[in-house]
């Protein structure tokens, strides 16, 4: 493993919203942010059986963004495997979005992933979602093409972008 920090150095100091763990409790609030940031549709949406099913395996994490009156504003759900680590779903409810709660989401998957000891962070995005240049301004760089990997709701398919983090050196 690289000496090299895996957290990238940004210049904002803003505080931003509260992160925390969260269960299988939390998943009322988990899908009224993903039904409102992920039109039906594109076929992004995981259902309650997806999530519910996966909060329990070993290494899965499900982190939380929240107001400080304790509303869920975002959400990530990532797991470590050895040494690698895998955002595998993030949103952000539309009416907290552009002010850094999608940001604060990612730099917690980096940082916890760097102490864990991952060396390899992945993630993959469709293909035209806005979320793919705050992913490139965060580290992340695009490797691979997964062709109509998306099924759509209204028969559409989209490529995924597959995306692995590169440490500032």
């Amino acid at each position: 493993m690289s000496t090299s920090p895996l957290l990238p150095r940004h210049e904002s100091l803003s505080p931003g919203p509260r992160i925390r763990s969260g269960g299988l409790g939390d998943l009322d609030s988990v899908l009224e942010v993903m039904t409102a940031s992920f039109p039906p549709e594109l076929g992004e949406a995981w259902t309650r059986s997806q999530c519910a099913g996966i909060l329990p395996l070993a290494g899965v994490a499900l982190r939380l963004a929240e107001t400080v009156d304790g509303r869920v504003i975002g959400f990530a759900l990532d797991r470590a495997v050895a040494d690698e680590a895998e955002l595998l779903l993030i949103a952000v409810d539309p009416t907290a979005r552009r002010v850094g709660v999608g940001e604060a989401l990612i730099r917690d998957f980096i940082a916890r992933a760097q102490i864990a000891g991952a060396s390899r962070l992945h993630l993959e995005v469709r293909d035209g979602n806005r979320a793919e240049a705050l992913y490139h301004r965060m580290g992340f760089h695009t490797v691979g093409r997964r062709r109509d990997y998306y099924a759509g709701n209204d028969g559409q398919r989209a490529d995924a972008l597959t995306l692995v983090f590169a440490s500032e050196n």
